[in-house]
């Protein structure tokens, strides 16, 4: 029996909503990125985009376990001497929630053309509300 690998034109993606009120960010991230790949369909090749669209909201409500609340740092360089930034968990959660989100879930995806595909299909709202009902998503349930 002969292995099926997925075409591109043979793929119809899906749009998913994802509420992360209350869950864990790391588990939670896993989740999206395994929908972002494709890894939750059948049909799932690995050097094809078989993944779906996904709408995360409430993106501000996310929850990290342990005291990474204080103690988790994001470093920016600048390319320049003396212009390392180190920014903490909790200005994000003020200023670009989003950005906790996309951070994790760009861990875990390729690092290569494909990874930054997969990644343009990933959108984040810090409230409950999201521009794409028009999309019809449907809620994910793991």
């Amino acid at each position: 029996m002969k292995s099926y690998l997925a075409k591109q034109g043979e793929i119809e993606p899906k749009w998913y909503v994802i509420d992360v009120e209350g869950q864990v960010l790391g588990r939670v991230a896993v989740q999206i990125a395994n929908i972002l790949r494709g890894r939750h369909r059948p049909t799932y090749t690995p050097h094809i985009d078989t993944g779906d669209f996904v709408v995360v909201v409430n993106a501000e409500k996310v929850v990290v376990t342990g005291r990474k609340e204080d103690q988790k740092k994001y470093m920016f360089y600048s390319g320049y001497f003396g212009n390392e930034k180190y920014i903490g968990i909790k200005d994000f959660r003020k200023r670009r929630p989003e950005f906790i989100i996309e951070h994790a879930v760009k861990g875990m995806l390729p690092r290569n053309r494909l990874g930054r595909a997969q990644l343009k299909k990933l959108k984040i709202y810090a409230g409950p509300e999201h521009p794409h009902a028009s999309q019809n998503p449907e809620p994910y349930s793991a």
